[in-house]
């Protein structure tokens, strides 16, 4: 009979640890494995319908009804999982990837109910890659859809970065790379209220770290809240502190509530040096600061950012989702009517 010593035996607790990884690793590739056989099932259903309907059986007009008659039939024979709704996104599947290889083996049917739902294919291809590369789940996918990130970050950057941005998802490389125009914090619930303070904006913030892990993008690491900096006497704060380990380089958010002026640009620079010199170790970049404010005047911000060395950066944000239209329609413009024609066939 083992011992008491073996059960806190170190060697005892690696190998606990050990199966419980191998444990874990192994139900996730059993729920990818079982995800990956529901889609491709799906597309094959779908493939079968589109070769139907094509096969001149059903003539178009009476396609809804074809579905409805298949939908109570499949019902009858095998259960939950075919109604009307789901029959039309099979069909749509197989529609939008006529090769079956090119759809992800770690997206689950659901995942691909949401991306259906994207008629645009720059866009759609957006938010397959990003749900892959950043294990996104259903919930993760339609906040980033309903908050227009493709959009935001297309708008963002040059025409030529648009069709990378859609080929192959949000790429990390620089500084520049990581702001966005405007943030979106909707998830704090602050709209509610009739007046709130920075103080507020920063506490739910940090109250739904989760939700602005995801409103930031890859790569952030939280460091604190109002972290301290003693000179010369004096004590200083900086509202958010983020570490991110891709740039190697610690991130300073100051929170304006209103208008961003130029003092607060001298500010984040103060902090920035002084994170440089006393924070910095080995191995660490320079640091990046990020004033965000509800609104900015673009000529005084060129004023204040001008001939400064250090990385600072003013952006804006709001608490409410972007209105779908406008953002398309400028989106549009910016890239003309026949930038998706551009995305390589699926």
């Amino acid at each position: 009979m083992p011992s008491n010593s073996l059960i806190v035996n170190s060697e005892y607790q690696d190998l606990l640890q050990h199966v419980g990884d191998t444990l874990e690793n192994g139900r996730a590739k059993a729920v990818a494995a079982v995800n990956s056989a529901v889609v491709a099932t799906y597309w094959e259903i779908g493939r079968d319908i589109v070769e139907f309907e094509q096969a001149g059986s059903v003539k178009a007009e009476y396609g809804t009804e074809l579905l409805k008659r298949l939908s109570r039939d499949l019902t009858d024979a095998y259960g939950k999982g075919f109604s009307h709704s789901n029959l039309v996104y099979m069909r749509k599947l197989y529609l939008t990837y006529p090769k079956s290889q090119t759809l992800s083996d770690f997206l689950s049917w659901s995942q691909y109910i949401e991306l259906l739902k994207i008629d645009d294919p720059l866009e759609r291809s957006f938010y397959e890659k990003e749900a892959e590369s950043e294990h996104w789940g259903v919930r993760e996918l339609k906040r980033q859809m309903k908050s227009m990130l493709f959009h935001r970050l297309a708008l963002s950057t040059n025409r030529e970065e648009v069709l990378r941005l859609a080929k192959e998802g949000e790429i990390i490389e620089r500084p520049e790379d990581i702001l966005r125009e405007p943030y979106v914090f909707e998830f704090t619930g602050l709209p509610q209220l009739p007046v709130y303070t920075e103080g507020d904006l920063e506490e739910a913030l940090v109250n739904n770290l989760s939700l602005f892990f995801l409103e930031l993008g890859k790569g952030f690491t939280y460091v604190g809240r109002q972290q301290k900096m003693v000179i010369g006497g004096r004590t200083y704060k900086v509202d958010l502190v983020f570490y991110h380990r891709i740039l190697k380089c610690f991130v300073l958010i100051d929170l304006k509530r209103g208008e961003v002026q130029h003092e607060d640009i001298g500010q984040m620079n103060f902090y920035l040096n002084y994170y440089r010199e006393e924070m910095n170790t080995e191995g660490d970049t320079e640091p990046i600061g990020i004033v965000l404010g509800a609104y900015q005047d673009k000529l005084v911000m060129q004023y204040a950012l001008q001939n400064i060395s250090n990385q600072v950066f003013v952006s804006r944000y709001q608490l409410y989702l972007p209105d779908r239209e406008q953002l398309e329609a400028e989106f549009r413009r910016y890239m003309g009517d026949h930038i998706s024609e551009e995305l390589p066939e699926q």
